[in-house]
C-alpha cells in the first residue's frame, strides 16, 4: 500500500491529509494526534489545489478520488451528505428519513466522517440549531463548522 500525507494550512487550522493508493482517505483536523509530514511521501497536488480553491472561494465542488472506509451504514450517510449542495444544509432527521434511520445514528455517522470538508458533514445541522461537529457541541470544532457554513454563504 502506497501512503502519502500532508499538513495543509487552512483558515480553520491545520488539516492532516492522508492518501492511500491514489485516493484521499482522511482529512484530520486534530493534527496533534497525527504523524508529521516528513514521515510520509508527498500527497497528490490535485488535492491541495482543490482545497486551496475551496478556501479561496473559487470551488464549490470537489472532484477527487476518495475512499470512504467505514460501515455500510456510515457510507450510506456519507453518500447522502455528498448530495447536499454547497451553500445549503440538511438536517440529521431529513437524512435519517431518506435512509430509514434515526437522527442520532446519522449524527454518529457524521462524527465518524473520515474526510470532513470534502465530504461535507458541516452541512448537516439539527432541526432547531447547529448540531455538533467532530463530536463537539461547543469549542473549536463548532467554530470550524460555523466558519465553513459562513464561508459557503449559510447563516449559522
Amino acid at each position: 500500500m502506497t501512503e502519502q500525507s500532508h499538513i495543509f494550512m487552512s483558515p480553520v487550522g491545520e488539516l492532516f491529509l492522508k492518501q492511500q493508493n491514489g485516493c484521499l482517505v482522511s482529512v484530520d483536523m486534530n493534527t496533534k494526534t497525527c504523524a508529521t509530514e516528513s514521515e510520509q511521501g508527498k500527497i497528490d497536488n490535485k488535492i491541495i489545489k482543490q482545497l486551496q480553491e475551496y478556501f479561496d472561494g473559487q470551488r464549490t465542488q470537489f472532484s477527487l478520488p476518495i475512499k470512504l472506509m467505514g460501515t455500510e451504514f456510515q457510507r450510506k450517510v456519507w453518500q447522502e451528505m455528498q448530495k447536499i449542495p454547497h451553500g445549503e444544509t440538511c438536517s440529521y432527521s431529513d437524512i435519517a428519513k431518506k435512509i430509514n434511520s434515526s437522527p442520532r445514528a446519522v449524527g454518529n455517522a457524521c462524527r465518524a466522517n473520515p474526510i470532513p470538508v470534502i465530504v461535507p458533514c458541516h452541512r448537516v445541522v439539527a432541526k432547531t440549531g447547529l448540531g455538533g461537529y467532530c463530536g463537539e457541541t461547543v469549542g473549536r470544532f463548532i467554530d470550524t463548522k460555523q466558519w465553513l457554513l459562513r464561508h459557503e454563504g449559510v447563516a449559522s
